[in-house]
């Protein structure tokens, strides 16, 4: 399965709901990177995804996007395949 890399902070419901879903999926392991706690990786999110609210979720190194993006590609069912590669 491929590795998880979620930008969060801990109050972000998107965040809770993107997780949910993760792990309905069966991934049991998600680096989360709390952004509300490191100014640098506030940055470092930003600089690598364009934007600034939370989550930014990465699959390996596939930028998928934030939560209303992770659930498209479930609701198109791409994020299962995705998940395995």
């Amino acid at each position: 399965m491929n590795n998880i890399t979620m930008y969060s902070t801990a109050v972000c419901p998107y965040c809770v709901r993107a997780e949910r879903l993760l792990r309905a999926k069966g991934v049991t392991d998600i680096d989360k990177i709390r952004v509300d706690l490191d100014t640098a990786r506030r940055i470092e999110m930003v600089q690598r995804t364009g934007r600034r609210t939370v989550p930014q979720i990465f699959i390996g190194e596939t930028y998928v996007g934030g939560c209303d993006e992770l659930y498209d590609l479930e609701h198109e069912g791409r994020l299962t395949a995705m998940l395995a590669a």
